[in-house]
């Protein structure tokens, strides 16, 4: 039988559940509303205010969704999830019925997958970084954040999204079926390329400064600390760079203080005035030591950009980084010497020039609009 063109397939209704609300999982979830929405389906976004970013929820509410849903989720597990778990039933009831709902992040996944025996609605699950791939989580917590993810993807998921071949690699390490499984790479728009004077101007970075970059939410995830503690020792031996860091969190407070308290507080520069696309315009490298990742928005932003990066071996990297042709991959550790001496390395204005060009080698077209037809794909194959 021949398959109906896509174009005459009807529109979908789709609910689409975050709790984080912001950083890279937040940027996916905004691309997908909005490109879902483009391709004519009636799209209902829920988020969580509890970690809501002030820019996520301006942009999501700039959308002409459906309908625009808050619900309070905590991160970690407690008897509000209770609370939680009945007010997405109760948008399910009210809002639908739906075709698909698609839970991202562990804690918006695993609420909206829970369900009573009834009419199905297929459910999908996006965790963009299983809660275990934490390095720093110890052997009790993986044991059981593993055997959650693998009690709820064997009998309440329909499909689990990944977002890189890493992501997929651990999950199938949990004991994920593999018939329950999709690898979606995110995709990204090319970052502008014409506000890097703007940029630096606004933050009082000189026009020819090497600046080193990190776009990221500033939580233990993404170790801005370590980049911090780094850059002070490159800056010894490099007095003209500077480090722009872009991002909030949880653990801003903190990251303030030791840029307060570091031997250059003058030239490490954290805001969060700008977008993470913004910023790839105004910095020369991305320098992202992160403890564990599925696959970095910042990342494929940065190859967008033609940026050279120096990154810790975690997942998605070799998607975009082939260590000494476009930057270095380092091991994941939280002394910042190694880091220092790769940012060393990398001034270096002949291996800075080498790296760049690479990068612009490299630079290629990551598929926003794959990525919304790979997501959709999925959703008309679980109702088929």
């Amino acid at each position: 039988m021949t398959e109906t063109p896509e174009r005459t397939q009807r529109p979908l209704r789709l609910m689409q559940v975050l709790e984080p609300s912001g950083g890279g999982s937040g940027r996916h979830f905004i691309d997908l509303c909005r490109g879902l929405q483009a391709r004519g389906h009636v799209v209902h976004a829920v988020y969580s205010p509890v970690r809501a970013e002030d820019r996520f929820v301006a942009e999501l509410r700039s959308l002409d969704l459906a309908g625009i849903h808050v619900v309070a989720m905590a991160r970690s597990p407690g008897p509000s999830d209770f609370g939680a778990w009945r007010a997405l039933r109760g948008l399910m009831r009210q809002a639908g019925p739906f075709d698909v709902v698609h839970g991202h992040s562990s804690k918006a996944g695993a609420l909206l997958r829970l369900h009573l025996p009834g009419r199905h609605v297929p459910r999908v699950y996006t965790p963009h970084a299983f809660r275990t791939m934490d390095p720093g989580l110890g052997n009790l917590g993986k044991k059981v954040y593993g055997s959650i993810e693998k009690l709820l993807a064997r009998g309440f998921t329909d499909r689990l999204i990944c977002v890189s071949a890493d992501e997929y690699a651990h999950a199938r390490a949990l004991g994920v079926p593999r018939r329950k499984l999709s690898i979606v790479i995110n995709g990204v728009e090319t970052p502008p390329d014409d506000c890097r004077a703007a940029v630096r101007d606004a933050l009082g970075i000189p026009a020819d400064a090497l600046t080193f970059g990190f776009v990221g939410r500033l939580c233990h995830q993404k170790a801005p600390e370590r980049l911090v503690a780094a850059f002070d020792l490159a800056a010894r031996s490099l007095p003209d760079a500077h480090l722009l860091m872009v991002g909030s969190g949880e653990a801003e407070g903190d990251v303030r203080t030791r840029i307060a308290a570091s031997a250059h507080p003058e030239r490490i520069h954290l805001t969060a005035g700008f977008t993470g696309a913004k910023a790839m315009a105004a910095i020369d490298a991305l320098v992202m030591p992160s403890r564990y990742e599925a696959m970095s928005y910042v990342m494929l932003e940065a190859a967008a950009a033609g940026k050279p990066m120096i990154l810790t071996d975690v997942g998605g990297v070799s998607t975009v980084l082939r260590h000494g042709e476009n930057g270095e991959v380092l091991e994941n550790s939280d002394d910042p010497q190694p880091l220092a001496d790769a940012m060393l390395r990398l001034a270096e204005p002949d291996r800075l020039a080498r790296h760049a060009d690479a990068a612009r080698a490299r630079s290629r077209d990551y598929g926003l609009e794959r990525m919304i037809c790979d997501t959709e794909a999925i959703y008309r194959s679980l109702i088929a």
